[in-house]
C-alpha cells in the first residue's frame, strides 16, 4: 500500500499523506515509471471538481462505481447492536437460543476473551479490495461476473457500533460513510448522488471479522438452526431475523424494508466465524405508485485470522452479492458482484480519537436529534 505522495513542485518539501492508501495494483496501472505514476495521481487529486462530471461518459462511469461502492463496499445493516458486558446465562431460553448463546461464548473465547476485548477502546483498519460485477440480465440464467476488476483501498475508524467512519477509494471514485450515534450517512466524491442519511446502523464490514465484540453481541440474539460444512469446516448455523421495529426505523417514503435475515457459520473446531450471510427484501415506490422489489443476498467467507494485541482479527476474505429486481412493471433482472478484500494494518486505541472525529457533513447537521 502506498501511503505518501511526493511533492513534485518542491523537492525539499514534505511528502503528502494520502487520505486513503493506494494499493500497489492501482498505483502501477497509472504509468510506466514511478515519477509518471505519482504525477498522474497528483493530477487526479487536483481534478476533483464539479466540472469534471459534466461529461456523460465520465458521469455514467462514476455513477456505476458509486453504485458498486454502496452495494458491495459499504453496505449497512438495518439494525442496532447493543454492547452487552453482562454475564450471559444460557439457561433461561429455548434450546435453540441457549445453544446459540453457548456457541457465542465459545466464539468470544476463540477471538481472545472478554478481557482482551474490554481493553480495546477504538480501532483503525487499513485495507485493499478488488470489486467485479456483471451487467443486469433477465431471468435466472447464470452469468459470469466480468473479469475486469476495480481496485481500491479503504481506511476504517471505529469506536463502537454506532461511532464509525469509512473512506473508500476505488478506481478514482471515493465514498465516505459514517455514523455519529445519532444519524448515519453516505456521500460520493462526484456529488451526482445526494447525501443519504438514516438512523445509526452498523457497517456490514465490521461483521466480517473486524469487530468481534459486536459480532458476539449481535448473535447473542440468534437461534441455532443446524449444522453445515463450509470449506471443509463443520459449522454451527446461527440465524437472526431483524425485528419489525428495527425495520420500520429504517423505512423511508421512497422504500420499505420487508425483511432482513442474518446467518453466521461458526466453526465447531476453532469456534471462529468463518462465513457471514444476510438477505434483504425491500420495495421501492415508483413514480406511478407501483412497487418494484429488490432482493439482495450477500455472503462473506472470512479467512486468515491473526492476533492483534490479543484479539483474533480476520485479515482477508471474499464477498459475493446477488441482486434480484422484479415487480409488476419490471422484468425479472439479476446482477452479481464479487469483492476480494485484505486487511493490511489494524491499530487499536488510537490516541486522540474523540467523538468529534465522527461528525457528519455540515449539510446534515440540521438533521441531528438530541
Amino acid at each position: 500500500m502506498r501511503v505518501l505522495c511526493p511533492n513534485f513542485e518542491r523537492e525539499d518539501a514534505l511528502e503528502t499523506i494520502l487520505d486513503v492508501p493506494i494499493p500497489e495494483d492501482m498505483f502501477t496501472s497509472m504509468g510506466n515509471s514511478v515519477h509518471i505514476r505519482w504525477q498522474n495521481m497528483s493530477t487526479w487529486m487536483r481534478a476533483q471538481t464539479s466540472d469534471k462530471w459534466s461529461s456523460p461518459v465520465i458521469a455514467n462511469r462514476y455513477n456505476e462505481l458509486t453504485f458498486l461502492l454502496y452495494i458491495v463496499g459499504s453496505p449497512l445493516l438495518p439494525l442496532q447492536i447493543q454492547l452487552d458486558n453482562r454475564a450471559r446465562s444460557i439457561r433461561s431460553s429455548s434450546i435453540e437460543a441457549s445453544t446459540a448463546k453457548y456457541i457465542v461464548q465459545q466464539y468470544m473465547a476463540a477471538i481472545g476473551g472478554q478481557q482482551a476485548l474490554n481493553a480495546v477502546r477504538n480501532l483503525c483498519a487499513i485495507g485493499q479490495l478488488k470489486i467485479s460485477a456483471s451487467d443486469f440480465h433477465q431471468g435466472d440464467e447464470t452469468v459470469d461476473v466480468q473479469s475486469r476488476e476495480e481496485t481500491g483501498g479503504f481506511v476504517l475508524w471505529h469506536k463502537n457500533p454506532n461511532l464509525w467512519c469509512l473512506e473508500l477509494l476505488v478506481s478514482g471514485c471515493k465514498v465516505i460513510s459514517g455514523s455519529n450515534g445519532k444519524i448515519s450517512w453516505r456521500q460520493s466524491s462526484n456529488q451526482l448522488r445526494p447525501i443519504s442519511k438514516g438512523p445509526p446502523r452498523p457497517l456490514r464490514r465490521f461483521l466480517q471479522g473486524l469487530d468481534p465484540r459486536s459480532t458476539g453481541d449481535l448473535f447473542l440474539q440468534a437461534v441455532c438452526i443446524g449444522e453445515k460444512v463450509i470449506n471443509e469446516e463443520e459449522c454451527f448455523i446461527l440465524k437472526l431475523d431483524t425485528s419489525q421495529s428495527d425495520l420500520e426505523a429504517q423505512n423511508d417514503p421512497r422504500f420499505e424494508i420487508i425483511h432482513h435475515t442474518i446467518w453466521g457459520y461458526f466453526s465447531q473446531r476453532s469456534g471462529l466465524l468463518v462465513k457471514f450471510e444476510d438477505s434483504r427484501l425491500l420495495t421501492v415506490n415508483s413514480e406511478n405508485g407501483d412497487g418494484i422489489f429488490w432482493e439482495t443476498s450477500t455472503e462473506s467467507v472470512i479467512e486468515d485470522y491473526r492476533y492483534v494485541e490479543g484479539v483474533n482479527i480476520a485479515h482477508s476474505g471474499k464477498t459475493s452479492v446477488t441482486i434480484f429486481r422484479y415487480g409488476e412493471q419490471s422484468s425479472n433482472h439479476k446482477r452479481q458482484f464479487e469483492e476480494k478484500w485484505m486487511i493490511d494494518e489494524v491499530h487499536f486505541n488510537v490516541w486522540g480519537l474523540t467523538n468529534d472525529f465522527f461528525k457528519p457533513p455540515s449539510e446534515l447537521t440540521k438533521y441531528e436529534t438530541t
